[in-house]
């Protein structure tokens, strides 16, 4: 009796990883770029969550072309469960795939295409165990949470917060299904991101001094940004998880002029830093502060009072704080069987989730080294211990 058990418990498997296959050839095929709409998958995988008995609601935004998805199986109350992924993903143009990054690829065992490893496997993979957990009595609710431009600053995840709130909707454990190889992660650093612009006045090259340079105020720009990156490294905590332990500054666009003789009239500078400690991203936003104020724009106006200098929150993310007490760690812990938890330094959604007072983790299948590359992949081995836990989970919750 245990040999048949445990053959239909093989063929269960393999049954779901296949469902998982296909539901994840089909998501890949919508190309949900960031900059793109993705309501059409929104709306397809809410559909597949109704046929399972979710109840689904769609949250869009003001354009209507972006959405999030909230789907529920289960109890109505607080106490549940999430499992959260992110529906965009990053472009492709300019790499160098060897396939069609949008339609499903597989060679052996590898899962070719744009968002399978980040984060469509972990997605894929939850809608397939969803007729799971619909079959059975739970104790608790298991919550799907789906959100747009998680890749530009959290935009989807950050306007979803405030509407649960409202609702009274309080889920007690969130799992963030990015791609960790299905380590447990307790804690990332925050990312905030910005776009300073600066308006100068343009003129003939030959009189420099008549024009107001808006490159060269850039650049000063960017050089006080790489002075505190340095300075950064000395206020590092000495306790803290994250490596490397100190906030970092990334500059990552500098963009200006249109020819060799003329005087640059605008200028952009795209830049973001990663928060390890609270405290790190208001001492950076302050010391520029006092940069702008106090020495660029004197110098600049000097010149032409049109002359000007704007930043654009792209987006602040908060971190994950590792906590003492973390019962999605736990949970994952007796799901997985691993007991060890670690630190990454890039960031998810998973702070937001925090900050509504849940206990959070990152755990997904897949390997962050094959994100946001051409020929991104993910492994059906890391497909199944997905499942694996995920079937554990719909163990724990049977009432």
């Amino acid at each position: 009796m245990l040999l048949r058990q445990a053959e239909k418990d093989v063929r269960q498997a393999v049954s779901d990883l296949d469902a998982t296959e296909s539901i994840l050839g089909d998501i890949v095929a919508y190309p949900t770029v960031s900059a793109e709409p993705n309501i059409a998958l929104i709306e397809h995988m809410a559909e597949r969550l109704e046929d399972s008995g979710a109840r689904v609601e769609i949250f869009r935004d003001e354009t209507g072309g972006k959405a999030n998805l909230w789907g529920t199986i289960g109890p109505e109350g607080d106490g549940g469960i999430v499992l959260s992924g992110h529906s965009d993903v990053v472009p492709v143009a300019d790499q160098d795939w060897s396939m069609d990054p949008f339609a499903l690829t597989r060679r052996d065992d590898l899962l070719y295409g744009r968002g399978t490893c980040d984060m469509k496997g972990f997605i894929a993979a939850s809608i397939a165990m969803a007729p799971h957990f619909a079959a059975q009595t739970l104790k608790r609710p298991v919550h799907f949470c789906f959100t747009h431009d998680e890749e530009v600053g959290c935009l989807g995840a950050r306007q979803l917060v405030p509407q649960l709130q409202a609702r009274g909707i309080r889920p007690s454990i969130a799992i963030v299904g990015e791609p960790t190889t299905m380590q447990i992660i307790e804690g990332h650093k925050g990312c905030c991101e910005y776009t300073a612009r600066f308006t100068g006045l343009e003129g003939h090259g030959s009189a420099p001094d008549r024009g107001v340079n808006a490159v060269l105020y850039a650049v000063r720009y960017v050089n006080r940004l790489m002075e505190l990156a340095e300075e950064l490294k000395h206020r590092a905590p000495r306790d803290t998880p994250f490596d490397p332990p100190w906030t970092t500054v990334n500059v990552g666009r500098l963009h200006g002029g249109v020819a060799h003789n003329v005087i640059p009239g605008k200028a952009e500078v795209e830049w973001e830093m990663r928060p390890s400690q609270y405290g790190d991203a208001e001492f950076v936003k302050e010391q520029l502060a006092q940069l702008v104020e106090h020495d660029l724009l004197p110098a600049m106006r000097a010149v032409s009072p049109w002359a000007d200098i704007t930043t654009e929150v792209i987006g602040e993310v908060v971190g994950l704080e590792p906590m003492t007490e973390n019962a999605a760690r736990d949970l994952v812990r007796e799901l997985t069987g691993d007991m060890d938890a670690h630190t990454v330094p890039f960031g998810t959604e998973a702070g937001l989730f925090q900050g509504m007072g849940m206990s959070v983790v990152v755990c997904g299948p897949g390997s962050i080294a094959q994100a946001h590359k051409p020929d991104e992949y993910i492994s059906r081995p890391q497909l199944q211990a997905c499942l694996d836990m995920l079937h554990g989970l719909r163990r724990s919750l049977a009432a």
